[in-house]
């Protein structure tokens, strides 16, 4: 009488004979002998595989957890399920001893910043050695890698004094922009008071250097007349004013004597007197 089990797709069966490993069977339907023999289904499909908190030390003495998820498929079902106890285990000391080692030989800074670096030397590493277990490993992803909290701490120290070194110089560049452009300012408006000063003397200078050039040409062609009347023009604001004695050469008065307009300028003042 012959027993019947069916291998589901994706799958393989291994045959044991009297509990002996004797031979494979793919899926589909299989024929055994009942009591002598029995099939066992080992899945060939890839599985994924997490390996949380793993604690490792870097190259700087900084305790790191990681965190990572593996995909991997059964190659051989007659190694994975009789030449190790455990397999999957076995997987996962070998990757969690090549991630000891990568990081190992990181600093803390180096190790945080090359995850995508770290996962590709560590499937380097692993390459065929899992296929001792019968297991192929095809993904291997960093999910997590994370300080200790005492170190997230110092870290967060340390980025808390470097932000605010940056804004202390910050403001003291901003302040010494500040004093540098009210200065230049300061210097400006001194320097554009000084000159409007100087174009203004300047000026002035011009102004009184003309009419001192005016006047002169004037005198250069007066004649006797406008002397004469200059003359009278001085007398007659003499005899306007308050004194009682005027002194007048005695080589002009003949001359002014004559002008009848002095003449009762000076008739007048003496009626004054």
């Amino acid at each position: 009488m012959l027993g019947i089990k069916i291998v589901p797709q994706n799958n393989q069966g291994l045959v044991e004979t009297l509990g002996k490993y004797s031979h494979s069977v793919e899926s589909g339907l299989n024929f055994y002998i009942p009591i002598f023999q029995k099939i066992r289904k080992i899945s060939l499909a890839m599985r994924p595989l997490a390996l949380p908190n793993y604690s490792i030390i870097t190259k700087d003495n900084a305790d790191v957890s990681a965190s990572l998820t593996l995909n991997y498929h059964v190659t051989d079902a007659a190694k994975y399920q009789y030449e190790n106890t455990d397999s999957v285990e076995s997987m996962a000391q070998l990757v969690r001893g090549h991630l000891r080692d990568i990081i190992g030989r990181m600093d803390l800074n180096e190790a945080l910043g090359s995850t995508a670096k770290i996962n590709q030397e560590l499937a380097l590493a692993i390459g065929d050695l899992t296929n001792t277990y019968g297991i192929n490993v095809d993904r291997i992803n960093i999910d997590e890698l994370t300080p200790s909290r005492a170190i997230q701490e110092a870290m967060d120290k340390q980025l808390t004094a470097d932000r605010e070194r940056v804004a202390t110089i910050a403001r003291a560049e901003g302040e010494a922009r500040s004093i540098e452009l009210t200065t230049k300012a300061k210097n400006d408006a001194i320097m554009a008071t000084a000159k409007a000063e100087a174009d203004a003397t300047k000026t002035r200078a011009d102004a009184e250097r003309y009419r001192i050039d005016t006047v002169q040409t004037g005198l250069a062609n007066a004649d006797g007349k406008y002397f004469k009347n200059q003359s009278i023009e001085a007398f007659s604001t003499l005899a306007k004013s308050a004194a009682n004695l005027v002194v007048v050469p005695s080589d002009g008065m003949t001359e002014i004597g004559n002008l009848p307009v002095v003449g009762k300028m000076l008739e007048k003042g003496m009626d004054k007197a």
